[in-house]
């Protein structure tokens, strides 16, 4: 990720962002941060498709206001959790949209029973990376080739026993962190966080 600064004067502790579920009608938008961040972006179709795949896809979208500024899907398999992707729309990086997307996403695939979560992520990616890991993801290994856009290898990452008290308290312990305010509109369970920022 690209990190730039939001283009509008906004304090990050007045930041409200909401994130709930991935609807047909956001399409447009998501599609919009797409074309920005992937060479390869998919396409209209491909979105709804994974959208009719709820047993095994969940797929989020966070919004400031009305302006939709990125989202996240999450693949299930058995018992493991693989985080699908992850976009924020470049003029929101810094704004911490980016974990509240795979907060939504790991307390999705706890809720579903995961015991494990997983993702590739390019090599050069050094920010998402480092996102990963404070997420508790490490890395185990590498797929060469993986991204045909450029043929660059991706980074396996995993994290594991995320079912432990330990992990849920990782995740409780980002979301105080958070700037603002964030609403999570989740299928199971509405929370909101109204702290501001520790460092």
């Amino acid at each position: 990720m690209i990190e730039r600064k939001t283009p509008i004067a906004l304090d990050p502790d007045d930041l409200v962002v909401h994130v709930g579920a991935m609807r047909k009608r956001h399409i447009r938008s998501v599609l919009r941060i797409e074309q920005q961040v992937y060479p390869r972006p998919w396409s209209a179709a491909l979105f709804q498709s994974e959208l009719a795949l709820r047993d095994t896809r969940a797929y989020f979208v966070a919004r400031v206001g009305h302006t939709l500024v990125g989202y996240s899907g999450l693949m299930m398999t058995l018992d493991d959790g693989h985080v699908t992707t992850i976009a924020v729309d470049p003029a929101w990086h810094r704004s911490r949209i980016g974990t509240r997307l795979l907060l939504a996403l790991a307390r999705e695939a706890l809720a579903r029973g995961a015991t494990a979560l997983t993702l590739e992520v390019r090599l050069s990616n050094q920010g998402a990376q480092a996102l990963y890991r404070r997420f508790g993801f490490e890395p185990v290994g590498v797929r060469r080739g993986y991204y045909q856009d450029t043929g660059e290898d991706a980074l396996i990452m995993w994290a594991r026993r995320v079912q432990e008290p330990a992990y849920r308290e990782l995740l409780a312990s980002h979301e105080r962190q958070l700037p603002g305010r964030t609403v999570f509109e989740t299928r199971r369970v509405i929370t909101s966080t109204d702290d501001g920022p520790s460092g």
